[in-house]
């Protein structure tokens, strides 16, 4: 077993890549699981090729994980692996359910049959459901309204369910909404950045009124690399920034920032079953743990801005294959075509 290596499963995805690369700079020895779907890009990891070693790995095959627990014998495992984006959830859950809770599952059976130290599993704040007002802490019932949420609840129920009977050495994490560079352009931030800068139309849900705790990447990484070494096993860590905004102040922001008009903000028909309101209570990771978030929201949207900027062949050639892909689903359902790539 060795005491300082990681295996990341998920780590060429967005938050996973930042986590690989801030663990690799503190010297731990570093194993990427990813599957490589349409979301994961090892392009996020050029920074530190050659400095960790990767298996391209689906979740839920448990006979070629157990030969890489078995062949790399992590001392730490840090689960990001997920299907994350809500409008895809609802065209079609089953994707949901198999990577996000049956994956989690093989993961925790090899977890239980392995000495392995620490699992750490990544979560979100959407399990907890929208909320008017106040705050969503640790012990607040979870409360899904998308395919997604419900399939990370699931799993977040796996997770403690193997801590209580098996006594997995597990620790839950859950995030509030993050940005920054190398994010998939089908979550919001990236959607509207691409956008502005096309001078394309933006689409907005409703009227845009709908409320995210938005959390820079590089801090939410940071987080979870302090939950992964100081957090006590068994427990669940909110990481939030504290830092609220409507959806429409963030695309007016970022339409400020790039010196575009507002008329090219198109408020379009809201999805089935979309939350109003996140917001974490983040008190335990900062009393218990010492962490706070570093980067504030003007700071954090005008890297990201900049980023994407300098990197338009990458973030096109996505946003490219997401045209395509949603063309193909509005042939087969009656959904309108408006926005479907954005989430908020």
């Amino acid at each position: 077993m060795n005491k300082h290596k990681v295996l990341v499963t998920g780590g060429a995805g967005f938050i996973g890549s930042e986590f690989v690369k801030q663990i690799i700079k503190k010297k731990y020895t570093v194993v990427v699981a990813d599957k490589i779907t349409y979301a994961g890009d090892l392009e996020r990891l050029r920074e530190v090729k050659g400095q960790y070693k990767f298996y391209k790995q689906d979740l839920y095959n448990k006979k070629q994980l157990e030969k890489v627990v078995e062949e790399e014998r992590p001392s730490h495992l840090v689960h990001f692996a997920a299907e994350s984006h809500v409008d895809r959830s609802i065209i079609d859950a089953g994707a949901f359910i198999k990577t996000n809770v049956f994956g989690t599952q093989v993961l925790l059976d090899i977890t239980k049959k392995y000495p392995i130290e620490r699992f750490i599993h990544i979560s979100t704040d959407e399990v907890y459901g929208d909320i008017d007002e106040g705050e969503s802490h640790e012990n607040t019932p979870l409360n899904p309204s998308s395919p997604y949420s419900a399939s990370k609840a699931a799993a977040d129920l796996l997770v403690k369910s193997y801590i209580r009977t098996h006594n997995i050495p597990a620790i839950i994490v859950r995030p509030s909404n993050n940005y920054g560079p190398w994010q998939y352009p089908e979550k919001f931030i990236p959607v509207v950045i691409y956008k502005a800068l096309k001078n394309e139309k933006i689409p907005v849900y409703a009227q845009g009124q709908n409320v995210r705790e938005w959390l820079y990447v590089s801090d939410c990484a940071h987080a979870i690399v302090t939950i992964m070494e100081n957090g006590k096993l068994g427990e669940v860590y909110n990481i939030g920034s504290g830092i609220e905004k409507k959806n429409l102040d963030v695309v007016e922001n970022i339409l400020k920032k790039t010196k575009k008009p507002l008329d090219l903000i198109e408020f379009v028909k809201d999805r089935p079953g979309h939350d109003y309101r996140y917001r974490l209570n983040s008190l335990k990771i900062k009393n218990e743990l010492h962490w706070n978030a570093k980067i504030d929201f003007e700071n954090g949207i005008h890297q990201t801005i900049a980023w994407y900027e300098e990197n338009m062949k990458w973030l096109g050639n996505k946003v490219t294959y997401l045209e395509s892909y949603w063309k193909n689903v509005y042939k087969s359902n009656e959904l309108s075509a408006s926005g479907k790539i954005s989430k908020s």
